[in-house]
């Protein structure tokens, strides 16, 4: 038997709380791969990102991790053989591209006397885990997070870049991390010391005012977390650890916002086709806007060029910091599928194409959650209205005026209603593009067939 493994890493870029060098020590070769099935699609906030991050990664490793281009179920097996290796060890995959493709290159390596093994996961509770009482997954979020907190997770791993010794990958037809791709959009630091000390921040000026501030755009409320989870640059049980010293009602909500994640990552694990579909299959009756109009209505939607201030805020912020406030994102959403009547996927797509935090359970279920949907979904008849939502959330305008520059002489909240200003809407902005009110009643009508099709 040999005494070298490799250490494939996927979503998890870091050397700390790292459940795969327990597993593959003492000797071990470091991997990843530029797979074109994921890079693709990507976009250019997140590719750069990822980049950026292999180059801290590297470093950490000595300048010893070994990037090839292709498909793993080819390269992985590969590079196992050339390195002497007995086995593969990886964070389990739970989405549906990456459980196909471990499938496939587990079998791969057996053909070849070789083992794939799975430690731990990015999620502090893996999918599938957390049951219902009849051994049926949860559907609905609220009995899903009681039964997840008493399943309880383990702590972070005691590991840096030293609980393995790292083989040199010389020889084995490495490429070079690509150059970053063009990208005008203000990115984060996409190293692991960078997530930490975010998070050390958050811990000690931002947490203890979470459940309050969480909701205002226009204050940094929010610890900017979700691209370290994102690409494993920290671990959520890490994150747990330090939230269990911290007793207060901002701790809980941070923990549940935790859960969230969890839950979205079991959803898409159960039912792999909501990723592109409706969960509840009867919204397939919904009817939706179509043609060359409602493709113009949707390039006025990207460009932030709706007429409503928070909405056009939080699009042009997603292209400014490849990055959307949360609240935010609900308010567009919704917009998006109760006011233009377009598909839940069209803005799925376009945000996965901008967010440098862009993930697929998440993304696509918070999305599916707006429209209604999803899982424990809104209630369809509920419609965000975009002045209301505005005015509350962003009561003196601060937002808006951060990110629409048309707006930035208007004073308070007026912002958010730009028509009734005495001179009437400033000079290169936009008239409001529909009637809100109008198009909420047309949304109700049309979820009327929604409902027979659930008779």
């Amino acid at each position: 038997m040999s005494d070298t493994a490799v250490v494939w890493f996927r979503r998890d870029l870091r050397v700390r709380d790292q459940p795969t060098f327990l597993s593959a020590a003492p000797r071990a070769l470091a991997l990843f791969v530029l797979d074109p099935a994921l890079l693709t699609p990507s976009g250019a906030a997140r590719a750069t990102f990822l980049f950026r991050a292999l180059r801290s990664l590297d470093e950490s490793l000595g300048g010893r991790l070994l990037v090839v281009e292709g498909d793993p179920v080819e390269v992985v097996p590969r590079v196992a053989a050339e390195a002497g290796a007995d086995a593969v060890h990886i964070a389990a995959d739970y989405g549906p591209y990456g459980t196909g493709r471990d499938e496939a290159v587990g079998k791969a390596l057996a053909e070849d006397g070789r083992e794939l093994v799975r430690s731990g996961s990015p999620y502090a509770v893996a999918p599938g885990r957390v049951r219902k009482g009849d051994g049926d997954p949860f559907k609905v979020f609220t009995p899903f997070r009681r039964a997840w907190a008493e399943h309880g997770w383990r702590g972070p791993a005691d590991t840096d870049a030293s609980t393995v010794e790292w083989i040199e990958p010389k020889g084995l037809g490495g490429v070079a991390i690509p150059d970053d791709e063009p990208v005008d959009a203000e990115l984060p630091e996409a190293s692991e010391d960078a997530a930490l000390q975010r998070w050390r921040d958050f811990l000690d000026d931002g947490v203890g005012d979470y459940s309050a501030a969480r909701d205002r755009p226009d204050r940094p409320g929010t610890s900017r977390m979700s691209v370290y989870l994102k690409y494993g640059l920290v671990h959520p049980r890490t994150l747990l650890a330090d939230l269990a010293r911290k007793r207060s009602e901002s701790a809980e909500t941070y923990r549940t916002e935790i859960a969230w994640r969890d839950f979205y990552a079991d959803v898409l694990h159960q039912r792999p086709d909501s990723a592109r579909k409706n969960y509840d299959r009867s919204f397939d009756a919904l009817p939706t806007a179509s043609g060359a109009a409602a493709r113009r209505a949707f390039e006025q939607w990207c460009d932030g060029r709706t007429g409503f201030p928070i909405v056009d805020a939080g699009m042009r912020q997603l292209r400014e910091q490849a990055w959307m406030h949360n609240r935010v994102r609900m308010i567009v959403a919704s917009f998006l599928v109760k006011d233009l009547h377009l598909p839940w996927w069209w803005g799925a797509r376009h945000f996965m194409q901008l967010l440098v935090d862009g993930d697929l359970a998440s993304n696509q279920h918070g999305w599916q959650w707006t429209a209604g949907s999803g899982t424990d979904a809104s209630p369809y008849f509920r419609v965000f209205n975009p002045i209301t939502q505005g005015e509350k959330f962003d009561p003196r305008g601060d937002y808006v005026r951060r990110f629409v520059p048309e707006l930035r002489d208007v004073e308070g909240k007026a912002v958010h209603q730009p028509w009734k200003l005495p001179d009437g809407v400033p000079e290169g902005y936009p008239e409001p593009m529909v009637d809100h009110k109008a198009e909420r009643l047309e949304a109700l009508s049309r979820f009327d067939q929604v409902k027979a099709a659930r008779r």
